[in-house]
């Protein structure tokens, strides 16, 4: 009896003692990519930016195409996870991805906060130009889309600034960070598809306020003849963005800088 219960707690140690290397060895993958896309070039920044935009505004014209025919935002959703699939198969990214690895980077003393900034305004302006001029194209070549493009991006730009778009908006920063999160918990390239076509479903499938993904769905819209103009995006677009970056930041993220405080620690020491 005793022998099984000293096995028993030597198999609970040695578990527990997995965990603990799995969570460092994240801990590690995730500071290293941080510092690595912190030290790029405004040219690197802003490519890399332009790629993830067409890469989403692939996801859309599936979205569109699939809501057209079925009228089921979460059969879309699914649809849409392509462009999320592409990004992680292409390595590009969004300004939304931004929220946990590079982040991580900073606050373990592996790059400064200017670099932060110049990563997340380069991403967002390289997503939202790419993603105008994919979206134009879409509109162009498909111009039976256009109705449903209208239609789509109305229920974006006509919310009212109020407690459910907030909720809306901070919830889809959350979901975009966990994936992220999730993603950089594997090294299996199924997992991380796997995430991508779950955060796909959440974002796309129950229209959460994502910044960049909503944007272009507003951008066909725009190109489609909609009813509203830039300004009507802009009224949408500033409040959506801040809120992503909050619901990103001070849940998923924040749990993980507290949960690695001693990891982080000793990251700080090694850099200084």
């Amino acid at each position: 009896m005793a022998q099984g219960q000293e096995t028993a707690r030597e198999d609970l140690g040695d578990s527990e003692g997995q965990t603990e290397d799995q969570l460092q060895e994240a801990f590690d993958t995730i500071v290293s990519e941080g510092a690595q896309r912190l030290h790029r070039t405004w040219r690197e920044v802003v490519t890399t930016g332009l790629a993830g935009g067409i890469e989403v505004a692939t996801g859309v014209l599936l979205l569109f195409a699939v809501y057209a025919e079925t009228q089921s935002h979460l059969v879309a959703g699914l649809a849409f996870s392509v462009g999320f699939i592409a990004l992680v198969l292409a390595r590009s990214e969004l300004f939304t991805e931004g929220f946990l690895v590079p982040v991580t980077a900073v606050v373990a003393g592996r790059a400064r906060g200017a670099q932060l900034g110049k990563l997340w305004t380069g991403t967002l302006v390289g997503n939202l130009v790419g993603g105008w001029l994919f979206m134009w194209l879409v509109v162009q070549a498909f111009p039976e889309l256009r109705a449903t493009a209208i239609t789509s991006a109305t229920h974006f730009v006509d919310s009212p600034l109020d407690l459910q778009s907030a909720s809306l908006a901070f919830l889809a920063g959350i979901a975009i960070t966990l994936m992220t999160r999730m993603q950089h918990g594997t090294t299996s390239d199924q997992a991380k598809i796997a995430a991508a076509v779950a955060g796909a479903l959440v974002l796309a499938g129950l229209q959460l306020y994502h910044s960049i993904l909503d944007s272009l769905i507003v951008f066909a819209a725009l190109h489609a003849g909609a009813p509203f103009g830039y300004g009507d995006w802009l009224a949408w677009f500033w409040y959506t963005t801040l809120l992503n970056m909050a619901g990103g930041l001070l849940v998923v993220t924040l749990l993980r800088l507290v949960r690695s405080k001693d990891m982080i620690q000793q990251e700080r020491a090694e850099a200084a």
